[in-house]
């Protein structure tokens, strides 16, 4: 049975069966069935009316980005609703966004499966044809290795790209809350406490599933006024 969070994402192909509900209802009926017992809640529905093969869709960004402040699953009524592109749904996992399809549960699991086995054998070719290469330049008296002493400056360089992960994460998390934080002030909420308050009441938590305290509050503001001017905005209508 369903447990957790979740975000409904429903997407029809044409204007026509938007205005219409052709699909949409089917859809709904479809996760709402999946979602039937259990322990869950449903943080909110999107509907997009676009063509499953543009990746730039608004109301799937939306989904993914409650998705990742309510620590919520993605749920869709049929895998080919989501995307036909293999390299999108591993875009998902990148993200790391959960996702599950109504009709086909285990899909998640199979499609990363899938491609961490196509994944690994790549890099065993890989490594196989590096061994090929080095053996033949090892016959032909090419003096391999070399000194280590490059070792410490590896390593440095290494701890740097590892903080600049960390850093893109912080980023991203920040523009994922700017627009929740841009509602909250237009609601009234002036000071960090009151905006650490009005997130909670949403839903949503730290990264680390803590509950808002004017610090990380004002640690996240920090952030938003580093981003670009598009990021910023926060359009609610």
């Amino acid at each position: 049975m369903a447990e957790g969070r979740f975000v409904s994402y429903l997407r029809v192909s044409t204007k026509r069966q938007g205005d219409s509900g052709l699909g949409l209802e089917a859809q709904r009926k479809a996760v709402s069935d999946f979602l039937n017992g259990g322990r869950w809640s449903l943080v909110t529905e999107l509907v997009e009316v676009e063509s499953g093969k543009r990746a730039d869709r608004p109301k799937l960004t939306e989904a993914l980005r409650l998705c990742r402040l309510h620590n919520a699953i993605l749920v869709i009524a049929k895998l080919d609703r989501l995307s036909r592109d293999a390299h999108f749904l591993l875009g998902l996992q990148r993200a790391g966004v959960r996702f599950v399809a109504a009709d086909m549960p285990e899909a998640n699991e199979m499609v990363v499966g899938i491609m961490a086995v196509v994944a690994q054998a790549e890099r065993k070719m890989i490594s196989a044809r590096t061994k090929a290469a080095l053996a033949a330049a090892k016959e032909r008296g090419v003096k391999l290795g070399g000194p280590i002493h490059h070792l410490p400056a590896q390593a440095g360089r290494a701890a740097e790209a590892s903080a600049s992960v960390r850093s893109l994460k912080a980023q991203d998390r920040a523009s994922d809350l700017a627009r929740d934080i841009a509602e909250l002030r237009s609601e009234g909420a002036s000071s960090l406490r009151d905006i650490a308050a009005g997130l909670g009441r949403r839903g949503i938590t730290t990264p680390r599933g803590a509950a808002w305290t004017a610090t990380a509050v004002r640690r996240v503001l920090g952030r938003i006024d580093s981003l670009p001017e598009p990021s910023r905005r926060c359009d609610t209508a």
